[in-house]
C-alpha cells in the first residue's frame, strides 16, 4: 500500500500542478487533494486491475480521478452549512484556509476535473467508452454519495434507526468504494460475472470501512484521525457505535470483512492485494 500510495501521490502532483486553473483556485485544489490521506480508493482501483493482470498505468488516471472526487466530497462535507468541521487531515479545512466561497469552488472544480479525467481515460473493450464516467456519476450523484449526504443531514433533526443509518453509510461512503473497485476491474478487462463479484467485495468493504471510521471516532486520538476525537458524537450524529455500541460495531465490521473476502473466492484470480487491503481496513478499528 505504501508503494501504491507513492504512485498515486506522484500522479496527482503531476496532473494537478500542471493545469491552468487560476491562482487561488489551483492553490485550494492542491491544498486539499495533496494533503495526504490513505488513498484507499485509488489503491483499490489499482489492486482490482492488478488482480486481472493489468499494469498500474492502465488504471492510474481513473484511479486518481476517484481520489479527487473523494476530496471534493470532503471539502463540501466540512463546510459550515454541512458538518462545520474546522480540521481535515491534521490541518485547517479548506474553508478555513481559503474562505467558504473558494472552498466551494475548489470542490466544484475537483468534481468537474474528476469527470474530465475519467473521460480522458481509455476504457478497454467490450465496455463502452463512457463507462468510467457513468460509474462515477452513478456512485457520486443523486443515487449515491449525494443521496447519503442528504439523508445524513436530515438525520441531524430526526435521528435514524438501523435501516436508515445503513442507507446513509452505504450511499455516502460505500458507494464510492464500490465504484473504485468496479473501475479498477473494468480497467483490467473484467467480464460481467467477474464485475458482480468485485462489486460485492467493494460494497461490503465500503460499509465495513465506514463502521471502522465510526469506531475510530470514539477510540483513536485526534492526531491519528486528523480531526477532533468524537466530532460525530459532538455534532449529534448517529453512528454504528452510538446505535449499537463499540463491541457490536466491531463484530459487524468483521462479518462484512468475511463477506468481502467470500466474494473474492468466486474469482479465479490472484486477489492477494484486495485481501490485504480488506484486512488493513478492518484492523484499523481494533
Amino acid at each position: 500500500m505504501k508503494a501504491r500510495k507513492e504512485v498515486v501521490d506522484l500522479a496527482l502532483q503531476q496532473e494537478l500542478t500542471t493545469n491552468d486553473a487560476p491562482g487561488v483556485l489551483r492553490e485550494a485544489m492542491c491544498y486539499s487533494a495533496l494533503a495526504g490521506g490513505k488513498r484507499i480508493r485509488p489503491i483499490l482501483a489499482l489492486a482490482a486491475a492488478e488482480s486481472l493482470g493489468a499494469s498500474d498505468s492502465t488504471a492510474l488516471l481513473p484511479a486518481i480521478a476517484l481520489e479527487i472526487f473523494h476530496t471534493y466530497t470532503l471539502i463540501h462535507d466540512d463546510l459550515p452549512c454541512m458538518d462545520d468541521d474546522d480540521l481535515r487531515r491534521g490541518r485547517p479545512a479548506a474553508h478555513i484556509a481559503f474562505g467558504e466561497a473558494n472552498a466551494i469552488l475548489a470542490g466544484d472544480a475537483l468534481l468537474t476535473l474528476s469527470l474530465e479525467w475519467m473521460a480522458r481515460a481509455q476504457v478497454p473493450a467490450p465496455w463502452p467508452a463512457t463507462q468510467y464516467v457513468l460509474e462515477l456519476a452513478r456512485a457520486g450523484g443523486c443515487e449515491g454519495v449525494i443521496a447519503g449526504q442528504v439523508a445524513d443531514l436530515a438525520a441531524e433533526q430526526d435521528p435514524p434507526d438501523a435501516p436508515q443509518l445503513d442507507f446513509i453509510h452505504r450511499h455516502k461512503t460505500a458507494a464510492l468504494i464500490r465504484c473504485s473497485v468496479r473501475v479498477g476491474a473494468i480497467a483490467g478487462g473484467a467480464n460481467e460475472a467477474e464485475l458482480a463479484a468485485f462489486s460485492r467485495y467493494g460494497e461490503e468493504l465500503g460499509l465495513a470501512f465506514q463502521i471502522v471510521d465510526d469506531i475510530l471516532d470514539e477510540t483513536a486520538s485526534t492526531d491519528a484521525l486528523g480531526k477532533p476525537l468524537g466530532s460525530d458524537r459532538d455534532q449529534g450524529k448517529t453512528t454504528y457505535t452510538s446505535l449499537h455500541g463499540i463491541a457490536a460495531a466491531q463484530a459487524y465490521a468483521r462479518d462484512l470483512h468475511g463477506s468481502a473476502l467470500e466474494a473474492l473466492d468466486h474469482l479465479a484470480l490472484d486477489s492477494a492485494g484486495l485481501r490485504n487491503i480488506a484486512t488493513f481496513v478492518i484492523e484499523r478499528g481494533y
